[in-house]
Formats: structure tokens, sequence, C-alpha cells
């Protein structure tokens, strides 16, 4: 197992094709000019030491240490132990509604940037929980399964869009069945499921699936997210937008928060609803909730110990750029005998 302490120096490698893009220019320069004075066959013979392959070399030679020095700042960890780690807390599962009409722009950035905003910042504020994500539309998938590696979730939670799920629609009753599975600890005997959804369902009956996890002991919190006045459902391509989404009468599509539903939902399961549109009270309401429910004691796996290997990077990277400096760009005696790249002609 490892881990990047500081991934943003990430960015360093976009200086290495810089420095080739650089080099070549000063390679063309140099050839242009030397023409203004002297023939090729001249020049070769007033500079037989001149290596065309040292200063390709050395290019290489910087951009190698160029990305040591990424790395070491970057600061990789390396786990050394694994250990057993008692933990307390409570199945949360995440069910996240990815339809068409999460596009809307009436809350800002639009409904599903703001609901995964609004799952990171409660997997932020959880601390021995198991948490797992679902994502819906037409259909159900599983995107995260129930785990403790919240690092992994969070990743996972960021890639989702609305072209996860070909069917379009809105099921949440196939979201909460498919919640059902996730629960694979029967002696949990508290589980949650929160779903973030704009309310809209296509498929109807949501109430009695509701009830029936309620039965098998899921607790259902719903959250809405968007406005009761709603907005267009815009479709755009490479972030520029195309048009609004229209019905078959050719009218335009305005998507509302349908709060009812939700409200229904977490009335037949045991819970409540929350408004998504702050996320700081969704958080507190969140952690407020999952704090007054019994923690069950599991068992979690995990590394301890990791160590710093940016050292190897840094000897790596202050080694190279000595060797730049120590390498000339006149030949080598021993490669000049060996010829390799064809350099001494008869």
């Amino acid at each position: 197992m490892y881990q990047l302490e500081e991934p943003i120096y990430f960015y360093l490698l976009a200086a290495i094709p810089l420095v080739v893009v650089l080099f070549l220019l000063v390679l063309f320069w140099k050839k242009k000019v030397q023409r203004r004075f002297a023939d090729t066959q001249l020049l070769k013979k007033l500079s037989p030491d001149k290596s065309l392959f040292k200063p390709v070399l050395k290019v290489l030679v910087v951009c190698l240490a160029i990305g040591c020095l990424s790395f070491a700042l970057v600061n990789p960890k390396i786990g050394t132990k694994l250990e057993t780690v008692k933990r307390e807390g409570v199945d949360v599962v995440f069910a996240l509604d990815v339809s068409k009409s999460m596009l809307a722009e009436d809350i800002a950035p639009n409904r599903l940037e703001k609901s995964k905003q609004l799952v990171t910042q409660i997997i932020n504020s959880l601390a021995g929980d198991r948490i797992g994500i679902i994502g819906y539309a037409g259909s159900s998938f599983p995107q995260v399964p129930i785990t403790t590696d919240f690092s992994s979730a969070k990743l996972f939670l960021s890639g989702m869009n609305t072209d996860m799920v070909s069917s379009q629609g809105t099921a949440i009753n196939e979201a909460i069945q498919m919640a059902q599975t996730y629960y694979n600890d029967e002696e949990q005997t508290n589980r949650v499921l929160f779903i973030i959804s704009d309310g809209e369902d296509h498929e109807g009956n949501v109430t009695e699936i509701a009830e029936a996890a309620a039965a098998d002991g899921i607790r259902i919190f719903t959250i809405g997210v968007g406005t009761v006045e709603g907005g267009p459902i815009p479709i755009k391509r490479n972030g520029t937008l195309q048009y609004y989404k229209r019905d078959e009468n050719n009218q335009q599509v305005i998507t509302r928060l349908g709060e009812a539903t939700l409200e229904e939902i977490a009335a037949e399961a045991d819970g409540e609803y929350i408004d998504g549109s702050n996320t700081k009270e969704v958080v507190e309401t969140v952690t407020a909730i999952l704090n007054g429910m019994d923690k069950k004691e599991f068992d979690s796996k995990q590394f301890t110990d990791f160590k710093d290997q940016f050292q190897w990077f840094l000897g790596g990277a202050l080694f190279l750029l000595i060797l730049d400096v120590l390498l000339l760009e006149r030949k080598t005696a021993w490669l000049k005998k060996l010829n390799l790249f064809n350099e001494r002609t008869a």
C-alpha cells in the first residue's frame, strides 16, 4: 500500500516537454546560424570533436532529473505493516441520482456537482463508519461496495456523471433494492441509506420498496438537491452548451425538485427529509443523525507505519544533475573509437 503526500507536484512533469521543445528550437537556431558562416563539411573539419549525440544525452538526463525531483516533492510513502484495527461505526450507503435532470443549474454549479460535494463533505465528517456508493438513473449500478477506504470512495465519487447509465429516467426503487444487497453484516443493527436526488421518480411504487427496506432494518434519509421553481436541462459537449432538453412536443423541459416524493420515502423508512441547499447544515444534520445511533465494533485491516521514499528520488535527481554538469558536448575518446553513431567518416 502506498500514499502520495503532495500529488500536486506532479504538475512539474509538464516542464519536461517544455525542455524538449526549447532544446529543439535552440538546435534549429544553431543550425540556421551556422549555415550563414560556413559549409557543413567545413564546420566538421573545424570542430572534429563536436558530438551529435552528447547534447541529446544531456537533455535526456535533465528530463530524468526533473522527473525524479517531481516524485521527490510528491513524497510517495509505502506502508510497511498491516494491522487489524478495531473500529466502531454504522454502515452508510449513498444512492446518487445521475439522471439527466441532475444537470439542471438551478443550484450552483449544477445538481449533480452539488450532490457530489455534499457526499464528499459527509464522508469527510465520518470516523469509524463503513460506506458504499450506488449510482442510479433508469437503472442502478454499484459504484463503491461497503468499505472503510474513504479515499478510494471519494475518488470513484468524483468520476460519476450522467453518461454512466444508458437508460435514462429516475428509478429510485431500483437504488433502494440494490442498497439492500450492500449490507453484508447481519449483526449490524444500524443500516443507513442516504438518497441524494432531485426527487423525480418515473417508476412508481417507490414507497412500497422503502417500506420493505425498513422491514430489513434500513433507515432511509433523503437529501433534496434543486429548487421548487426548477430549471431547464442543459445538454453540453466539451463544456459548451448545445441546447436545452425538449419533450416530444418540442417544449423546453423544466425539471423541479420533488420534495413530496422524497419526504414520503423518508417517512416510510423511519428517516427524514433533508434540504440539500446548504452544505454545512446538511453535514451537521447527518453527523447528528449518525452520532445518535448505536455503533457496532468491527475489525478493519489497514497499513500503518508509512515510510517516506522521497530521499531515493531526491538522490537520483542530484546524481543526474551532477552527471549533466560532467557531461561535455565533445566526443568521448572510447566512444569515438567505437563509432557507434557513424560520427567518423573515412
